[in-house]
């Protein structure tokens, strides 16, 4: 079918993402299961996010914040390639950019789960928005 190269990329991300899902799990459970246990059943019940970020060792949860961040501007990724793919679209120079895309947020992934410096991973974020914006770019130039 014509243009729907673009898929490759929407599906990688998304598998990018349940790796992420393994990797966040994979270490907070045990550190969920070292934190002390209160003398109270059931002492952990209605534990918010927010409480865990004071428990749990920073390093933790840098990997369930990409995890949240994977289902935020990746959502209008996968927007955009479904329409550029419907409309024939996803050939070419866009397959390209999406590719480009998910390397970055694979990278920035990374980056954020392991070192977490706040200006490198910006720069990561910054340019993964850059060719986001030219999806929808090209995406919005060939829908109107």
């Amino acid at each position: 079918m014509i243009g729907m190269t673009i898929l490759k990329p929407v599906v990688a991300l998304a598998a990018w993402t349940m790796l992420m899902w393994v990797w966040m799990y994979a270490t907070r459970i045990p550190a969920i299961a070292k934190l002390p246990k209160a003398t109270e059943p059931n002492a952990d019940q209605g534990w918010t996010g927010a409480m865990l970020e004071t428990l749990i060792p920073r390093e933790i949860q840098w990997k369930a914040h990409n995890y949240n961040h994977l289902h935020e501007a990746p959502t209008v990724f996968y927007a955009v390639c479904l329409v550029l793919a419907m409309i024939g679209q996803g050939d070419g120079l866009n397959a390209q950019i999406a590719w480009a895309y998910v390397g970055l947020r694979v990278v920035h992934s990374i980056w954020q789960a392991t070192v977490n410096k706040v200006n490198v991973r910006f720069l990561l974020f910054a340019l993964s928005s850059l060719a986001l914006m030219a999806l929808v770019l090209h995406a919005a130039l060939a829908v109107f």
